[in-house]
C-alpha cells in the first residue's frame, strides 16, 4: 500500500512525495532483484550492510522517479505494517538517515503522486549512474522464476490444495526428491517419471504485494500480485528425465547449503501456521518453497512455467529442518 500524499522525504535537495516503501534486509528483500541479499544490494549499487536498508520510492516535484535508501530500517518496517493494516502513516525519514538517493525505481509502481507530472526518469545530470529500472519479467527467466516462488509462498494453501495426498506414492527414495503423479498433478517420487503442476507464465511485470517482499503498490495483474495459473494434471512420461535431473540438482545444492553456508539471504525462514515455518531457498537457476511440516515446490529456469512438487519421502523432512536451522529469519 502506498503512503499518504503528504508523506515527503528530502532527496537530491528536493521534496519526495512518498508512494511506497520496502525492506532490503538479509531476511526480507525483493527477491526479483537477486537470489540473495548481496545480489539484491548489488542491483541497486548498495553495500550489503548487516542491518539492511529501508527503501522509499516516490516522485520529486517535477514527477521524476527516485529511490531513497535509508538506514532506519525499523521506521520503514513500521510504515509498511501500518499500510498493510489500512492505516495512514507519515513516512518522513530524517535527512541524517539517508544513505543514497538513487534515480529511478527498482520495481514497477502502480500509483503516482497527485499534482505532479507523470512518473519519469530524472535528467541524467540529476543522479549518479543510469536510473534504476524493474527487471525484465516479460519472458521466463530468473526474475520471473523468483516472482513465481514469491507467489507460491504467499498463496501456499491455494497451491497445496491442488495436490491430493493420494497423488503422492509411498516414499521410495527422497534422494531424487520428486513426488509421484498417478494421473493427477504432482511429481514422481523416485525421479523416473514426469512431474509438475504446470504454471502459465503470463509475462506480467511486477512484484509481490507488501506482505511478500516489503514493497507496496507494485504492478502485476491489477491486484499487485503475480498471476500464476492453477495446476494442471500431469501424467508420467519417461522422455522428460532432464526435469528430474534438475530437481535432483536443486536438492543436492540445498543440502550443500547446510554444510557450506551460501551468501546471506539465499535461505530464508518466515512464519507459517501452527508450529511450521515457510522456507525459501534460491540458487543458480532454481527456487524452492517449502513448509517444514509439508512438501516443497521447485521452479527451474530451464523449465519455463513449471511448478514441480517434491514429496516428503524419508529425507526431505530432515533437509527442511536443517535448512530452517541455518536460515535467516526476520527480527
Amino acid at each position: 500500500m502506498a503512503g499518504t500524499d503528504e508523506d515527503t522525504v528530502a532527496a537530491a535537495d528536493d521534496a519526495l512525495y512518498v508512494l511506497t516503501a520496502l525492506l532490503l534486509t538479509p531476511a526480507k528483500f525483493p527477491s526479483v532483484l537477486g537470489d540473495d541479499y548481496p545480489e539484491a544490494c548489488a542491483a541497486l549499487g548498495l553495500a550489503p550492510l548487516a542491518d539492511g536498508y529501508g527503501l522509499v520510492l516516490g516522485q520529486d516535484g517535477d514527477g521524476a522517479r527516485w529511490t531513497v535508501a535509508i538506514d532506519d530500517v525499523s521506521l520503514v518496517a513500521v510504515a509498511i505494517a501500518s499500510w498493510d493494516c489500512g492505516l495512514e502513516y507519515d513516512l518522513s525519514p530524517e535527512e541524517r538517515t539517508v544513505v543514497a538517493a538513487l534515480p529511478g525505481w527498482p520495481l514497477a509502481v502502480a500509483v503516482a503522486a497527485p499534482g505532479v507530472p507523470a512518473p519519469h526518469d530524472p535528467n541524467p545530470e540529476a543522479g549518479e549512474g543510469p536510473p534504476l529500472c524493474p527487471p525484465d519479467t516479460t519472458v521466463w527467466g530468473p526474475a520471473q522464476r523468483r516472482l513465481g516462488a514469491d507467489e507460491i509462498a504467499l498463496q501456499w494453501a491455494l497451491w497445496r490444495e491442488q495436490l491430493d495426498d493420494d497423488a503422492f506414492k509411498s516414499p521410495q527414495s527422497d534422494a531424487d526428491g520428486a513426488a509421484g503423479a498417478d494421473g493427477g498433478s504432482g511429481a514422481a517420487e523416485d525421479g523416473s517419471d514426469d512431474s509438475g503442476a504446470k504454471e502459465g507464465a503470463d509475462g506480467d511485470s511486477g512484484a509481490a504485494e507488501s506482505s511478500g517482499d516489503g514493497s507496496g503498490a507494485a504492478e502485476g495483474t491489477g491486484d499487485g500480485s503475480r498471476a500464476l495459473k492453477g495446476a494442471e494434471g500431469a501424467t508420467p512420461d519417461d522422455s522428460k528425465g532432464p526435469r528430474h535431473q534438475g530437481i535432483r540438482r536443486v536438492l543436492a545444492e540445498a543440502r550443500a547449503y547446510v554444510e557450506s553456508p551460501p551468501p546471506l539471504g539465499r535461505v530464508r525462514s518466515s512464519f507459517a501456521s501452527g508450529d511450521a515455518r515457510t522456507l525459501r531457498a534460491d540458487g543458480p537457476g532454481w527456487s524452492l518453497v517449502a513448509r517444514t511440516d509439508d512438501i516443497a515446490f521447485v521452479l527451474l529456469d530451464e523449465e519455463p512455467g513449471e511448478v514441480l512438487p517434491v514429496g516428503r519421502g524419508p529425507e526431505l523432512p530432515g533437509l527442511l529442518a536443517a535448512l530452517d536451522k541455518m536460515a535467516v529469519r526476520p527480527n
